[in-house]
């Protein structure tokens, strides 16, 4: 499992998780480190050994995780608020990145190589979040304008946008596709993704920052209560927590779906999470019984994280450039230049 994650402080560091004795003991080994951007590091996103992060330096820069170096840049229209891939099921490289960004449009990237295919103006505002439907013909948004639009990417255009009466933060489908569940402060709504019914309402007290969802119906959330809460989307109720899993408000979560043979099954109970604090840590949510469970691994970049990304697929394909910005620098675990 490769880790991805962005800071304030322009950074961008790259971890492997590795298991050791067994798979009862996991470590975390850095893959880089270096000041990537030229202003804070808004989001990233994995896919095999593709990984890219965005910034607020209107640049969405390309990393190979095979080789551990930065193969490009992609210019963007604005400061770059959500990044997606998608990835069939058939493949373990993606075949497209969808951008979004703060003056209301998404791009549409193709991913073998990289290469800019059509932009598509979908808010009047910034847009705040983007997630690609399982099937890659649709993705969702969610804007400062509070409302939420659909975005068909086999005709790249809009096809979908209504007002939500609130803004939401965060958008993303279910493992399946099925349901879609849409952030607002600390209320998370779930809906069917055929009409949009909303089916429940879960309440989590304080501001949810970060959510990702799980297999077997299980959402994971975390924000400004420390905790990373598990619930159950069929029944409404919170299925497990690790709370206090860290010291300061949680920025993002990685759940580890598959391994590298496509067996979801041995590795589903792994959950990566970050902190404004700079710690990354990794729990085996089995362990949730417990009074006060202890990270599997965890390691401290010492800087302020606001994203987290990860992959459990291993590839063996390269990700190319085409029409990018490229440099080609190879990094070292631990580089700061």
């Amino acid at each position: 499992m490769s880790l991805i994650a962005g800071s304030y402080e322009r950074f961008i560091w790259g971890f492997k998780l590795r298991s050791l004795k067994n798979d009862q003991n996991y470590e975390l080994t850095p893959l880089f480190s270096f000041p990537s951007h030229l202003s804070p590091i808004k989001c990233t996103a994995v896919a095999g050994s593709a990984a890219v992060s965005g910034g607020a330096d209107d640049t969405i820069k390309i990393y190979d995780l095979s080789t551990c170096s930065e193969i490009g840049s992609l210019h963007h229209s604005a400061t770059v608020t959500s990044l997606s891939f998608f990835t069939p099921s058939s493949f373990s490289f993606p075949r497209n990145l969808i951008a979004a960004s703060e003056d209301g449009s998404v791009s549409i990237y193709d991913a073998d190589p990289f290469v800019h295919l059509k932009s598509v103006k979908v808010h009047r505002k910034a847009v705040n979040s983007i997630c690609i439907h399982p099937s890659g013909r649709l993705a969702l948004t969610v804007g400062r304008d509070e409302c939420m639009a659909m975005v068909n990417l086999v005709r790249g255009r809009r096809s979908f946008y209504c007002r939500l009466g609130k803004e939401a933060s965060l958008v993303n489908f279910s493992d399946g596709g099925e349901k879609f569940f849409m952030v607002m402060d600390d209320k998370i709504s779930v809906h069917e993704s055929e009409d949009a019914k909303t089916i429940l309402e879960l309440d989590s007290k304080k501001r949810v920052l970060c959510a990702t969802s799980g297999m077997h119906g299980i959402l994971f959330t975390g924000g400004e209560d420390r905790s990373i809460k598990a619930w159950d989307i069929t029944s409404g109720k919170i299925a497990y927590s690790i709370e206090d899993a860290h010291s300061t408000r949680v920025k993002g979560i990685v759940v580890l779906h598959k391994n590298s043979d496509g067996d979801a099954e041995d590795h589903q109970h792994i959950v990566a999470s970050a902190s404004s604090d700079g710690v990354i840590r990794v729990w085996d949510v089995r362990m949730t019984n417990k009074d006060k469970p202890n990270p599997l691994a965890e390691v401290n970049t010492k800087s302020r994280l606001t994203c987290l990304a990860g992959s459990s697929i291993k590839s063996m394909k390269r990700p190319q450039v085409g029409n990018t910005t490229s440099n080609g620098q190879q990094l070292d675990a631990g580089e700061e230049s």
